[in-house]
């Protein structure tokens, strides 16, 4: 496991936008951005169940997350790691919880998103395990 330097942890506990990285069935690099946060061993991305993201790293759990620091184009960090654990216990709350760090707002659903578009879906974390760090 690699360690995250003191002068890059400000990047991963945000509110700053990375762009996480999976792997197709066919090979291809898939990335979207997203939100996360760090639990100082951890990262965690929300989703839900059914996404590309998801279903993509339930077939590899080999992923990578980029975050660049928007007030300083050179400072970023890349992050190589595995997806160790999928959780959908607390997934909703967790994603109120970057809503509030991202947005300033309570509630993801009914502020991002309608309040009845959280019927009938399944939310997750993924729980990223770091492997590789590099920061600049």
């Amino acid at each position: 496991m690699s360690k995250v330097p003191a002068s890059h942890v400000d990047m991963l506990t945000g509110p700053v936008y990375g762009v996480f990285s999976t792997h197709m069935p066919n090979g291809d690099i898939q990335s979207t951005l997203v939100w996360f946060d760090y639990d100082g061993e951890h990262v965690y991305i929300n989703t839900k169940r059914g996404r590309v993201k998801e279903r993509n790293v339930v077939a590899n759990p080999n992923v990578a997350l980029l975050a660049v620091d928007t007030t300083n184009q050179w400072k970023y960090i890349a992050i190589r790691g595995e997806v160790v654990d999928i959780i959908e216990e607390g997934a909703f709350e967790h994603l109120d919880k970057l809503t509030k760090l991202y947005l300033g707002a309570d509630h993801y659903y009914g502020t991002v998103e309608p309040e009845e578009a959280r019927e009938g879906i399944t939310r997750c974390i993924l729980k990223i395990a770091i492997n590789h760090v590099f920061a600049q």
